[in-house]
């Protein structure tokens, strides 16, 4: 399994981004309220990165110490943290999104709004610094029993 890739992050947090930027225009064209996230979701995904990083945590000590550690734990561990990478680019580029269309705007917009919008871009910041760092933990030394496979026409006897 490979690192997640900053340039995966990058492009999610576009997409993501105009799609924060096209759901307000569509909001505001169409008459209705603006949208503002909620005061909870920077404090949700607060709680993601430090399950992230608890989760990864033992994995990390037990490369460390040299004891040998269940794969499949590892591997739960490195799929949450690429998973909350992943979540933690797009609620960044989606609030970065909302922002950028209501800083467009040629109303001052609310205070409480924009404090939203900043407390979910910050805190997503922060859940992908802490998933990439617990998928880092995850990472288990190479067992020395596991060779690469060899190509069958190499071996004696075999290939034909």
């Amino acid at each position: 399994m490979r690192h997640t890739s900053a340039g995966v992050l990058v492009v999610l947090a576009l997409l993501a981004g105009g799609g924060g930027f096209l759901l307000e225009h569509l909001l505001t064209a169409s008459g209705r309220v603006t949208f503002t996230p909620s005061l909870l979701l920077p404090v949700l995904l607060l709680l993601i990165a430090a399950a992230s990083l608890g989760v990864a945590w033992p994995v990390r000590r037990s490369v460390r110490s040299g004891i040998r550690i269940d794969p499949f734990r590892a591997l739960r561990a490195a799929t949450l943290a690429r998973a909350s990478s992943l979540l933690g680019a797009i609620m960044a580029g989606f609030g970065a999104g909302l922002l950028v269309f209501l800083l467009s705007r040629p109303v001052v917009p609310q205070v409480g709004s924009t404090v939203a919008m900043l407390a979910l871009i910050g805190s997503a910041i922060v859940l992908v610094i802490a998933a990439l760092v617990a998928e880092q933990f995850c990472t288990l030394p190479k067992d020395p029993d596991d060779s690469e496979p060899r190509d069958r026409a190499t071996e004696p006897g075999g290939g034909h």
